[in-house]
């Protein structure tokens, strides 16, 4: 009996874990973007009910949801697992519970999809409306919670896909969620209307499959004619701006070696050697040399023998530098750490500095670290940083304007769009991927600073120390990029525009209408449940008096 029961329950959730794993396979690395197009039908067939099954509901229809959410950011962030095991130097069973952990969390927010989705009749011409609009009320949520974590937002499957995500500069990577969420529930629902249907092709159920196949087609081709007008308008912008001419550097330095005091010297003269090489070829010097977050492992303008290194490196090559450098000022109080970028002239002196705003927590600080101190920090090698400013201006050179974000930062839409509002013409993302080894993160994370050129349009140049170093232009194009843990420099002409988009200029306008709706929704049910509630009580104390 047990036995029967145990593979009752498998069947009945197995098709939530299969959509968990399709959608896994649309991002990089396993890199199949057409199959978020349909990956989540299995879990939302299995919702409605079809071929004599009963609907979903109540917590049956929320443990699918965290079936389905455990299966997918289980396999999609595994990667976390080695690099708080093997960098932050937790036992291996409690680097697995970090992830379980955070997987039931992230689970959390698919389970209430359903929950509130299953309220609804799921064969309804509207159901694909309100499931994409409540996917992206909750996808921005999460986004925003407990200071937020966007990793693998459904859009961000679509990275590669650059016709139909221009729609980014209106409604940033919700917009592309959006879309692939209509798809899935529009498919769904004409196939449960199929199936559930006595006689397949009646008059009404064909009107129904009908209706959802031309506002399929029509939204989608509405987006692409969006997206091939978008582009030849980009293109023609390009065409007319100027242009920088930029080096990335990929030093290559493994992260178990990075901090050790025997290896400080290696680590510095790897990144000048490589660029004095950049400066030597090609008859153009670059405009700017980029290398990467915290590329110095010393404290860069207080560590006078490696300082004057890398000084003397800046003048002989006789450009403009971005360094990424750990960095602290005194305080009566305490000195105060910060994860910095230095712009440095070609004379060596210091021009414009960034710290991170955004800083991992139990990485780079901890939450309520009053309280959670004894927690410490996943990461070994981590300070107890304090976040920049938020108004921080671009760095300048030569009459261009760079808006930095260094590494986890470049994942939060709002934050590239407030350094371009700041007057960045191109961003610069400054990253140490070597906390991810050759897993898929590095991709994970490289396909998300897509999106953020196409929001902004604005140029996106990224300089990884282990690679993925690389360009993207303000379409979303990936140009040049370095291979995974290799020695590498990169050189290219970048455009840089100031033309403002309508997601700069409003935000995540698109994201707010959309949890709008659905809060509203929520509450005109309430209030028509409420309402037949009284009208029964008052029917039944009407009946007790006659």
């Amino acid at each position: 009996m047990r036995r029967a029961q145990a593979e009752t329950v498998v069947m009945d959730y197995l098709p939530a874990v299969a959509s968990g794993f399709l959608l896994t396979l649309a991002f990089p690395k396993a890199d199949c973007p057409w199959l978020a197009w349909v990956a989540l039908v299995p879990l939302l067939v299995l919702c409605a009910g079809s071929r004599g099954k009963k609907p979903v509901q109540g917590r049956k229809a929320f443990n699918t949801g965290l079936a389905f959410g455990m299966a997918h950011f289980l396999t999609l962030l595994y990667w976390i697992v080695n690099t708080v095991a093997v960098y932050g130097g937790l036992p291996w069973v409690a680097a697995l519970s970090v992830l379980v952990l955070l997987c039931f969390y992230l689970s959390l927010f698919p389970a209430l999809f359903l929950l509130v989705l299953t309220r609804f009749p799921m064969d309804s011409p509207v159901m694909p409306l309100r499931a994409a609009g409540l996917w992206v009320g909750l996808e921005y949520l999460r986004s925003s919670l407990f200071t937020g974590f966007p990793w693998g937002l459904v859009g961000y499957s679509q990275s590669m896909n650059t016709a139909l995500i221009q729609v980014a500069d209106v409604g940033g990577v919700y917009a592309v969620s959006f879309l692939l969420v209509y798809s899935n529930a529009a498919v769904s629902g004409i196939w449960c209307m199929a199936a559930g249907s006595q006689k397949k092709w009646t008059g009404m159920v064909l009107k129904k499959q009908l209706f959802l196949l031309v506002s399929l087609l029509s939204i989608l081709g509405s987006a692409w004619g969006y997206g091939k007008t978008s582009l030849a308008g980009v293109d023609r912008t390009i065409a007319r701006s100027g242009t920088k001419r930029v080096t990335l550097v990929q030093g290559n330095v493994s992260q178990d070696r990075k901090w050790d005091k025997a290896f400080k010297e290696a680590t510095v003269n790897t990144y000048c050697d490589l660029s004095r090489k950049a400066a030597s070829k090609g008859e153009k010097k670059p405009d700017l040399i980029v290398w990467p977050e915290t590329a110095l492992p010393f404290y860069y303008g207080w560590d006078k023998t490696f300082s004057s290194m890398v000084d003397a490196c800046i003048k002989e090559v006789n450009t403009a530098f971005i360094l990424g450098s750990p960095a602290f000022e005194p305080r009566q109080a305490g000195n105060r750490f910060y994860n910095r970028a230095f712009l440095v002239n070609r004379a060596g002196g210091v021009t414009g500095t960034y710290d991170k705003i955004h800083l991992v927590p139990f990485g780079e600080y901890v939450p309520l670290g009053r309280y959670l101190s004894f927690l410490g920090k996943i990461t070994a090698q981590a300070g107890n940083f304090t976040p920049g400013s938020r108004d921080a201006a671009p760095l300048v050179f030569k009459d261009a304007r760079a808006g930095m974000l260094i590494c986890f930062e470049i994942i939060f839409p709002s934050l590239a769009r407030s350094v371009v509002g700041n007057g960045a013409d191109f961003l610069v993302t400054i990253t140490n991927d070597a906390w991810f080894g050759f897993t898929s993160a590095p991709y994970q994370h490289f396909s998300m600073a897509v999106f953020r050129a196409v929001e902004n349009r604005r140029t996106v140049v990224r300089a990884a120390n282990t690679g993925i170093s690389g360009f993207i232009d303000p379409a979303g194009r990936v140009g040049k990029t370095t291979s995974l843990g290799e020695k590498q420099i990169l050189t290219g002409d970048i455009a840089t525009l100031n033309l403002a988009t309508f997601y700069t200029i409003a935000g995540d306008l698109f994201a707010f209408f959309c949890m709008g709706g659905v809060v509203m929704e929520q509450l005109l049910v309430f209030r028509s449940v409420g309402f037949s509630l009284r009208r029964k009580v008052h029917g039944a104390a009407g009946q007790r008096r006659l």
